[in-house]
């Protein structure tokens, strides 16, 4: 079994602290703007930590909450020092970056902020004389701003909201210490050659998906370029020639999306010979996406013999054979290259096996989603189909994947694929608590920001492979929110309705009573309401109405406040229509009897339920034969509860008081009192109440016949639940009773006798 590795007492407390910002580092000016409390100071270590956790907090955790002035905490460097800080996505905006505009910043990570505009530019200058490695992958805005920033004429603006112009006067002139720097994504129309010029210092460069007819520029760094990436990006012998002099060069990625059409460019088994030929350093090249235009496979009867081998020699790769050693990464996703016997590389992203699959998702899930998205997707294939031999490394890869690309629809498509095969049984000894959470938490990332049939389906049935509601507790309320309103769309999937109704009733099955009521006001009664009015509108007893009875069902029990909805939303009208439009329909029937002996239970209800139809229909189904003798039960409970108010609160004329009862006693009698029973009792409690009284004698033995069959085809589990609860005595005092018959005095005796006989093996622990 996989071991949960608690977190850091440094990763709790930063979290701690984020959760509760003003009951530890920080106070409110004027109700509305955080403040740092003045005799504080914290080091990098700590304000690197605080800002990148608040980052992760605020997209993967939907119920932390977003502070406007949260970075503003970091104004001074002072108290706070920053220098290694990672921003990414929508939440980010200019005046956040302005507020940390006098850090003295080592590394700068934006990915996807696309809010940042032109104003950001200025800040970034601010950090010139520190900056050693900087990415500005996805700002698509970064370089923009407004066309006439001192105004416009009202019309004007009406019609031109939002007039924007490229901003060209930027260059990273004064960036004297930057290395390191990613530009994937920029803003087409950037003259880059123009804004690289003034860095001389340069190690990395990512210049992924930019169109760059020209690239002889690069080789002012030929001497100190170490890592170039130069994904989707249309190449030409030009760009072989310039990479070919870049002698220093330790990663090359010159890969592409397969999918694009745009590609002018062939990759050749001469290219291929050049890249390797000239760059003798290199240790990680990446050309996955291309189509070989010969072929750079060794002949199949040429090919060395044994094992697969990494030794170049041996390569089935011919270009590769001229490695010096085996390189350490080496990208063939979406080649046939990956498919070779011998790869000179220690690790390989490709299709051909598990370990390329993963390889694969774990070098592009960050800037590349279109290209993880088809890696995990060869990943489902092989957990559905074959058996995933590295769960733990497949699950986290997911699950990060997942994190990182909230709003991607074919990562959350395919990845909550995934998490179906990989939480299943097959797997579970495998997972630990913390990482199933993890899965858990994912997933309802997923169900929250994506609206789309295919997600909510997969996400819905991942959430069937675990222990409900054990697994699902610590998210209840948010779990139990997000089904309510997929069931509550006005357009539904038959599939996602029918798996979102079974969850809602394994989730209100075996909790407490608070938890029940929480979800009854959160609109849980109405909901299955209106699930089953729409069924009896087209006439349909599925899978999605029997579901919706059984969750009424649990729901209800012991919950006074959910019985009331039920009834003040009109419930008693649909359980008499459905009775009358699906008079064959057994399981139905059990639901909604069991479901009405939750509402006869509460007293201040009753009065609800007794009027002449409603007594005609409960003693008509007294001669039930459905689902052995659960309907006839559960009727009789129902008149049971009824009969113990007296003869005082039947107002009725008809029918008389005494014919219901007469029929009570013949069906009570009518049971088998070994029958198993389709019930589960989590109290006695209701039933414990009918027995010490004389107005009801037929309640009293319905309730004793009930404990008898209970404890007798299930002692284990119900004997010690009736001694727990006070049970003995209530039946001792029964047997006191002058008006109690003599044969429920007879199964209250034996009842006695088969607990105190009882003896519970303490030793055994599966019960």
């Amino acid at each position: 079994m996989a071991l949960d590795s608690p977190d850091s007492l440094m990763a709790l407390s930063i979290e701690y602290c984020l959760r509760n910002l003003e009951g530890t580092l920080c106070y409110l000016l004027d109700n509305e703007t955080l403040r740092l409390h003045p005799d504080i100071f914290l080091p990098s270590e700590i304000c690197d930590k605080l800002v990148n956790a608040y980052m992760e907090l605020v997209h993967a955790d939907h119920n932390f909450e977003l502070h406007q002035s949260f970075f503003l905490l970091f104004s001074d460097p002072r108290s706070t020092r920053l220098t290694r800080v990672q921003l990414r996505e929508d939440t980010v905006l200019d005046q956040d970056l302005e507020a940390i505009g006098s850090q003295d910043l080592i590394e700068l990570h934006l990915t996807n902020c696309e809010k940042l505009t032109s104003k950001s530019l200025q800040t970034l200058r601010s950090f010139r004389h520190t900056l050693v490695s900087l990415s500005l992958f996805g700002c698509s805005n970064l370089f923009y701003e407004e066309e006439n920033p001192g105004g416009y004429e009202n019309d004007d603006r009406l019609v031109n909201p939002s007039r924007q112009v490229l901003v060209k006067d930027f260059t990273f002139q004064g960036f004297s210490r930057l290395r390191l720097l990613n530009l994937g994504r920029l803003a087409e129309g950037v003259d880059v050659e123009t804004l690289l010029r003034p860095l001389s210092s340069l190690t990395s460069l990512d210049l992924s998906g930019i169109k760059l007819c020209k690239a002889a520029f690069l080789t002012q760094w030929k001497d100190r370029l170490s890592s170039l990436v130069l994904y989707n990006m249309d190449l030409s012998e030009e760009h072989i020639q310039t990479i070919a002099e870049l002698i220093q060069l330790r990663h090359l990625d010159i890969s592409r999306d397969r999918l694009l059409s745009y590609y002018k460019f062939k990759l050749t088994r001469k290219v291929l010979s050049i890249i390797v030929q000239s760059l003798v350093n290199l240790v990680s090249l990446d050309i996955s996406g291309h189509v070989m235009l010969e072929n750079c496979a060794v002949p199949q009867i040429e090919e060395a013999m044994g094992r697969p081998s990494m030794e170049p020699s041996k390569s089935s790769i011919c270009p590769l054979q001229a490695l010096k050693r085996p390189l350490q990464f080496l990208g063939l996703f979406d080649t046939t290259l990956c498919n070779q016997t011998h790869i000179p590389a220690y690790k390989v992203t490709g299709a051909k096996n598990e370990d390329q699959i993963l390889n694969a998702i774990e070098a592009y899930t960050e800037y590349r989603p279109e290209i993880a998205s088809r890696a995990i997707n060869h990943l489902f294939d092989i957990a559905r189909i074959q058996h995933c031999s590295q769960l733990l490394r497949a699950l986290q890869l997911v699950i990060a994947a997942l994190r990182c690309h909230k709003y991607d629809k074919s990562i959350q498509v395919t990845g909550s694929a995934a998490l179906f095969y990989l939480t299943n049984t097959e797997y579970r000894a495998e997972q630990s608590v913390k990482l199933r959470r993890q899965v858990i938490q994912v997933v309802l990332n997923g169900m929250e920001s994506y609206q789309e049939v295919t997600v909510q389906r997969n996400c819905c049935l991942t959430l069937c492979n675990f222990t409900i509601p054990d697994e699902l507790e610590f998210q209840y309320r948010r779990v139990n929110e997000l089904l309510l309103s997929i069931l509550n769309q006005s357009r539904q999937d038959d599939s996602i309705q029918r798996i979102a109704v079974h969850l809602c009733n394994a989730l209100v099955c075996q909790v407490d009573n608070d938890h029940k009521e929480a979800v009854g006001k959160m609109g849980f009664v109405t909901t299955m309401l209106k699930l089953i009015q729409k069924k009896l509108v087209d006439k349909m007893c599925d899978q999605v109405m029997e579901y919706s009875w059984s969750a009424l069902w649990n729901i209800t029990d012991e919950t006074p406040d959910n019985c009331n909805m039920f009834l003040n939303y009109s419930g008693m009208k649909l359980f008499l229509e459905c009775l009358k439009e699906f008079p064959d329909k057994q399981e139905l029937h059990r639901n909604m009897l069991g479901l009405l002996g939750n509402v006869a239970e509460v007293r201040c209800l009753r009065p609800q339920l007794l009027t002449p139809q409603f007594i005609t229909v409960f003693s008509n189904l007294l001669d039930s034969k459905a689902d052995g003798i659960e309907v006839s039960y559960n009727a009789c409970g129902v008149l049971s509860h009824i009969m113990f108010d007296g003869p005082q609160a039947w107002t009725m004329e008809e029918p008389l008081r005494e014919q219901v009862m007469d029929r009570m006693w013949a069906a009570i009698q009518s049971w088998d009192v070994t029958s198993k029973r389709n019930i589960n009792y989590r109290s006695f409690e209701p039933i414990l109440r009918l027995l010490p009284q004389e107005l009801a004698p037929v309640s009293q033995h319905w309730a004793t016949w009930a404990l008898y069959n209970l404890i007798s085809v299930y002692p284990d589990k119900y004997c010690p639940l009736l001694k727990k609860e006070g049970g003995i005595v209530l039946l001792q005092k029964v047997l006191e009773l002058g008006k109690s018959r003599q044969e429920t005095k007879e199964m209250a005796r034996m009842v006695v006798d088969q607990c105190s006989n009882f003896k519970e093996d303490h030793m055994d622990t599966t019960r």
